[in-house]
This record gives C-alpha cells, structure tokens and sequence, in this order.
C-alpha cells in the first residue's frame, strides 16, 4: 500500500460523519411543521409504550425490525408504535417534535422512545439496554435497569456508557500489542540515537515529548476518522467480513516477514525514506535554538506518522471494528480513544525515559523487528478469527485475555520451533 492512496483514504475517513451514534442513519433536513397534540409516549394501564421512528430502506432499520418483533412477543405489556418520517409527513413531524420535546435533535433513524428516554441507532448493546429500560418501566423503577453494565459516573460531566467494562479490557490489551509496532519503535531508537550526543536531559525529553505527541495525535486522527467511517459503512452486512479478511491479511503478512524479513509483500516503512529519516535525525542534532529544533522535531514527526501508516493501521482497524459492533459513541468512544493512545505510547514513553535515565538508547535489530512482527501478526490473526466469528469475545475481559494470551503463547511457540528448527538445520549441515 503506497503513501499517497493511504492519505486520500484518510482524508476520506476525518471528512466522513463522525457524530452519529453507532448503527445510525442520518435523514436530509426538513422544515415540515410539527403536529398537534403528539401521543401519549409512556403507556397507560400497566403498558410500556415504546415509539420506533424509522425509514423504508435503512439497514440498520431492518435489523431493529427484526429485534422488535421478537421483543413484542416477549413482552405482552409492551405496545410499540412504528412510524416511518420519509414518506410520511405526519411521521416526521412527530417525529421532530417528539424529539425536541426532550432535547433531543430529529437527525437520525432509527430512534426509540420510551418516556423521557431516546436512543439513536441500533446495534446488541443498544438493544440489551433499551430492553432493560422497557423492563424497568414495567416494574415502577425510574430510569435504565440499575445493572446497565459499561456506565461510568463523571460526575458533573455526567455519564458513559462503554458498551460493557470489557472493552476497556480489550482496549488495553489491543493498544499495548500495537505499542510493540516495530516501524514506530525503530524510528523512535533512530531519533533517540541522532539526540543523545547532546547529552541535555532537557532537549532529549523536550524533542522526544514533542516527538511523541505529533505522531500519537495524528495517529489518533486517523483511528477517529476510520471509527467515523465504520460507523456509517458498519450498517452493511459484508463489511466487518471484509475488515476481518482485511486483518488476516495484515497477520499473515506479519507472521511472514518473521521468517523472510521483507521478502515480497512487507507492511515496513520503505528503504527509500530511511534516509531521509536519518537526514531529519542528523538536523535535530545540530546546535539550534531549542524552540527551532522543536518546529523542525513537528514536520519531522508529521512526516515519519504518515510513512509509518500502512505499518501501524491493522491494529486500528480491527479495533475500532470491534468498537462499533459494540455500539459505543460520542463520550463514550472518545474515553476509549484516549485509553487506546495513552497505552499505545506507554511502550515508547518507557523507552524515551530509559534514555533520559541513562543517556543511552539501543538501536532495534532485524531479530527483534522480526520478533515484534511474529507477535503482531499472531494477535492480529486471532482478532480476525473474532471478527469472522463472535465479536462478543471482546466484551469480556476473560474473552479478551484467552485471545491475546492465546495468541502470544503461539507466538512464543513458532519462535521457539523455529529456534529449534534452525539449530538442527546448522548441525545437519
């Protein structure tokens, strides 16, 4: 994958929609007047009354439906009124003022009401919740079941639900695998080497921190508008198989290079920008104003994030994927991401201090980088296996640490039979 395709792709995903909830549909915007006198929408005589707006020909529409029914026969004292607010006038007023009546803006399908309550879009969490609330209602008690699992207390930034507690787990876990990116690692140890000579504590970690956070903002730049991208695409039926075909390929590959290092297909930064990675590393060295070495330490950071993104972008993918079928939005997704950064750049704040301590930094070997791929490759190839089978592995934290422990002992395993392999192979000889 070139550079340039891989920034028109990223382009792409930051100008996307990013503010809809997980599974949503957004609708044109319309200055249709809103109706009189709109329906009672909490129920009478025991009922749950729950209002289902929605719109002929959206997908994420379908699978509600499809929910819904099964949910009606489940629970008799449930009445569900079923509008549509494209073809219907009378549908979409209600629809607008139903909405606004609870602060809420008419911009996408689905919706669900029940009381005072809206959710917008559609995925399992979703629907495990607004069963929850509908039971709730039935039973007297305000508000959401009080076992809603995955709902944070900021307080007075109010709450967020992250779709299950689990996902932290799995995000912690995926980001901390992503953090031993060998690219990103081996540019790091190249720019720790060039700045070292120096020998000020103070321009080491102030060109490092710098360092660090270009890249790890546009890093997160580019996971946001992919996650903004998957949101909309995420309604297609095809697409988390094609995202699962897409990481086995990015495992295979990975796996690969620990046995024929960039031989044929190779997700590694390009021999033919090392050197100008090295040219940047050597201008950094050079006696400059602090604040100078800093605006050449941003261009230089911006431009080596870029050319490390085809190396580093299975990761993202498969987590954000995974993000998505669980229905996290707004807030919610926004944690996650700081999480997924933070843990991400732990591994090279580590190394950045090692260096700061000891006025030394190591270079990444071949082995290594092979080694680190190994690892990679395997986790990614189990993440695929997830995506093409049950995504709710995830969203538990046994599930997440059987996967990505599972998938390293077997990395562990290859390396040790190769090691093997390869002594028997020298003394046959």
């Amino acid at each position: 994958m070139g550079v340039k395709p891989l920034i028109g792709v990223l382009l792409a995903m930051v100008t996307a929609i990013g503010s809809l909830p997980a599974g949503a549909e957004p609708l044109a915007s319309s200055t249709r007047a809103p109706t009189e006198n709109p329906a009672d929408a909490t129920g009478t005589g025991g009922e749950a009354v729950l209002w289902y707006f929605r719109r002929d020909g959206c997908p994420a529409c379908t699978q509600a439906e499809a929910w819904l029914d099964q949910l009606v026969g489940d629970i008799p004292r449930l009445m569900v009124h079923r509008v549509e607010v494209v073809r219907d006038p009378a549908g979409l007023a209600l629809f607008i003022e139903m909405t606004r009546a609870r602060g809420q803006p008419a911009s996408a399908v689905p919706t669900f009401i029940l009381g005072e309550q809206v959710w917008v879009g559609f995925s399992p969490y979703l629907a495990a919740t607004i069963t929850r609330a509908i039971h709730a209602h039935l039973a007297g008690t305000p508000g959401p079941a009080a076992d809603a699992p995955g709902r944070l207390d900021l307080g007075p930034l109010g709450t967020v639900d992250l779709a299950g507690r689990s996902m932290l787990a799995a995000t912690v876990l995926i980001a901390f695998v992503d953090g031993f990116n060998p690219c990103s690692l081996w540019v790091l140890t190249v720019l720790l080497a060039m700045i070292l000579g120096s020998r000020s504590r103070v321009r080491i970690a102030a060109v490092g921190l710098t360092f660090l956070a270009v890249t790890g903002a546009i890093y997160g730049v580019f996971i946001a508008g992919l996650f903004s991208a998957l949101v909309v695409a995420g309604q297609l039926g095809s697409i988390q198989i094609a995202i699962a075909v897409l990481a086995l390929l990015f495992g295979l590959v990975n796996v690969k290079d620990f046995f024929a290092y960039k031989r044929g297909l190779s997700f590694t930064i390009p021999d033919r920008f090392k050197p100008r990675i090295y040219r940047g590393g050597r201008a950094l060295r050079e006696d400059r104003p602090l604040p100078v070495t800093l605006a050449i330490t941003v261009l230089l950071a911006g431009g080596v994030a870029l050319i490390e993104l085809p190396c580093t972008a299975g990761f993202p993918v498969v987590w954000t994927t995974l993000v998505a079928d669980t229905g996290v939005g707004g807030a919610g997704f926004g944690l996650l991401l700081g999480v997924y950064l933070l843990v991400y750049l732990s591994v090279e704040i580590a190394i950045l201090a090692g260096a700061l301590i000891t006025l030394r930094a190591g270079r990444l070997q071949e082995r290594h980088g092979r080694t680190l791929k190994l690892l990679g490759g395997t986790v990614m190839i189990a993440l695929a296996a997830v995506l093409l089978t049950d995504p709710s592995i995830m969203e538990s934290l046994i599930g997440s640490l059987a996967v990505v422990t599972g998938a390293a002992l077997a990395a562990l395993g290859i390396g040790l039979a190769e090691r093997r392999w390869g002594r028997s192979s020298t003394q046959s000889q």
